[in-house]
């Protein structure tokens, strides 16, 4: 027998889309042979359906979907299809086991996802584990509930997701059950290094459960923030026996294995790369949020320093990846721009000539910019392809501070109003660049990253203001080294001169010399504080005296630097809870719509940094 896991690219309660990639990798599964497949969870109605899952009719219309859009047009083959039932005026996450065209079984979550980005419980119950019923949809009565399923040599049981990760999982007692077949649908987000655990999840329930367990996740940017990067897996007996390319630029993946062949080969561990994963993962995020959006392309405020670098090139290479896998006119297809395929000259790069039409960024200098960052600025856009335009901002930066000083009597300095003059100039960059990206119908990209997140070193309206911030979840320790990584291994050359210049906003005059260490602290330690703060949740005392201990610089500035960013994190709040769209990339981020709420208005830690500051 040949088995599959699949993933899907879904959109949320795109009925007419998501049946159609569901009938599509079964029609493919058939054709390969394949008996059982296995799709990822909530497939039919897609898993980032948020507070519509509450609604009495969007369950009936993902069964309607799965009545009338599937199983009429699916071929013979036995497969899975995640969807919301309301049973007993109570909703949960559920699967349908479907074979020769009919639901034979509904089989619910039994432990919701709860912590991090997810917020389950709002939506559902967790089913009671052993409990068995019946349900009648359609008139026809369905047993629904903790059932084993017998289907030609296989004992299939179901962990969905979440079930996989506690102590008290299913496997637990579908082992007992003689349960010989695992299909573990899920719906886990991305984060670097993440597949890692997953794979000792899967190879090691195949061993401690004697059985073959296949693992299918959803693929893709579905709803805006979160990246699912397709995952399949299939190991038995503690062999991994199939494993997928993850972040794939198509609809669809199938993941098969034929029983039979007992000598195949072993599939290929996963090999961690955070480099090679942020790439993928946030190209392929770009790709999904432009075309699901119907958006022209993207436009950038491109200021020649690390943050909007890194966003540059990680457009450049959305555009690479996806011509490299999907070719140039099935990736025209996908972004609906396939009447360019006509004008696109053979003897030219493609790539530079789609990247001039979907990509358009800016250099907007002030008194305060330099030369080397608008070098930094022209050459990468030359070296992508993307449309570069230089203008100067004095005027307006000029004509806003003249109306104030005429209202309050004075003149503005820089000894008393160093923080207006700062976010004026970058608060004037905002306007204009907006009207480019409305006159093109493009998404506006911001280039905040995590480290200045956390601490609100950003001007609001200013280098926040955007359509999504795709590096809002990254430190800044990272992308400096991505950009060096992307220069040797990626073929940037033009990242030289950026990779050459010191981090800095060039919001003062030439002869302060700024810089964004010296306003803020030593990166490497802002990232390892926000990480035990945020990450670990350690008060400023237990953060002190982990960095006692580790930390290998100064540590005359540990206590003040603590000091720093609790009062800043705390302060600042209220510029987290205005965050574009932003992805969810490492292991947690700052975004309170998804990872770490924090109060707008709270005491700053007061207490805590007065113990902070009794300590020796």
């Amino acid at each position: 027998m040949r088995i599959a896991g699949a993933t899907l690219n879904q959109v949320p309660l795109d009925w007419e889309g998501n049946a159609s990639n569901i009938l599509e990798a079964l029609n493919n599964a058939q054709d390969q042979d394949v008996k059982i497949l296995c799709f990822p969870e909530l497939s039919i109605c897609g898993y980032g359906c948020e507070d519509v899952f509450l609604s009495d009719w969007m369950w009936r219309k993902a069964l309607k979907s799965l009545v009338e859009k599937i199983l009429p047009f699916s071929p013979n083959i036995a497969f899975t299809a995640g969807l919301p039932i309301k049973f007993e005026d109570k909703m949960y996450n559920c699967i349908a086991f479907c074979s020769n065209g009919e639901i034979k079984y509904i089989i619910p979550k039994q432990n919701l996802a709860r912590d991090g980005v997810h917020y389950e419980p709002r939506w559902f119950l967790a089913w009671e584990v052993g409990k068995k019923s019946s349900i009648s949809l359609n008139g026809v009565d369905i047993p629904i509930g903790d059932y084993v399923i017998d289907f030609e040599d296989y004992k299939i049981g179901f962990e969905i997701c979440e079930d996989a990760w506690r102590d008290d999982r299913p496997a637990n007692r579908l082992a007992k059950r003689g349960v010989n077949l695992i299909l573990n649908p899920s719906a886990s987000h991305f984060a670097i290094d993440k597949s890692l655990s997953r794979q000792d999840l899967v190879v090691d329930s195949s061993h401690k459960y004697n059985c073959t367990y296949i693992y299918a996740n959803l693929l893709g940017n579905e709803a805006g923030r979160m990246i699912y990067d397709g995952e399949i897996m299939i190991a038995k007996n503690g062999q991994l026996k199939f494993r997928n390319e993850l972040l794939s630029f198509k609809n669809y993946q199938l993941g098969i294995w034929d029983t039979q062949n007992e000598h195949a080969k072993i599939a290929d561990s996963f090999v961690s790369n955070p480099n090679q994963e942020f790439r993928k993962a946030v190209s392929l995020a770009l790709f999904d949020y432009m075309r699901k959006s119907h958006s022209n392309g993207f436009v950038l405020s491109l200021s020649g320093g690390a943050d909007s670098s890194t966003s540059a090139v990680l457009v450049a290479e959305m555009i690479r990846l996806g011509i490299e896998e999907l070719g140039v006119e099935t990736f025209l297809k996908k972004i609906h721009k396939q009447s360019w395929l006509k004008d696109l000259k053979e003897d030219k790069d493609v790539k530079k000539e789609i990247a001039h039409r979907i990509f358009t960024t800016a250099y907007q200098s002030t008194e305060n910019s330099g030369s080397a960052t608008f070098e930094s600025a022209e050459k990468l856009a030359q070296e992508i392809g993307a449309v570069f335009y230089n203008w100067n901002i004095d005027d307006e930066v000029r004509g806003y501070t003249q109306k104030i000083a005429d209202s309050i009597g004075r003149e503005l300095n820089w000894e008393q109003d160093d923080i207006a003059l700062q976010n004026i100039q970058a608060r004037a960059r905002s306007p204009i660049i907006w009207i480019l990206a409305n006159i093109k119908n493009s998404l506006l990209l911001t280039t905040s990253n995590r480290s200045e997140g956390s601490v609100g070193y950003t001007t609001m309206d200013g280098d926040t203001s955007g359509s999504i911030a795709p590096i809002a979840a990254i430190d800044k320790p990272f992308i400096i080294q991505w950009l060096k990584w992307a220069e040797n291994k990626l073929g940037y050359s033009s990242l030289s001169f950026v990779n050459n210049l010191q981090p800095t906003a060039e919001l003062r005059p030439e002869d302060q010399f700024q810089s964004d260490e010296t306003d803020l602290m030593p990166y490497p330690l802002l990232q390892r504080i926000e990480e035990l703060a945020i990450k670990e949740r350690l008060s400023p005392v237990e953060i002190y005296e982990e960095l006692k201990i580790s930390w290998k610089g100064n540590g005359k500035i540990l206590k003040p630097s603590i000091g720093k960013f609790f009062r800043l994190w705390s302060r600042n709040q209220w510029k987290r809870e205005r965050i574009a769209v932003s992805f969810h990339l490492d292991d947690y981020n700052v975004d309170p719509k998804t990872w770490c709420r924090f109060p707008i208005l709270s005491s700053s830690f007061k207490e805590e940094l007065e113990e902070l500051e009794k300590l020796e």
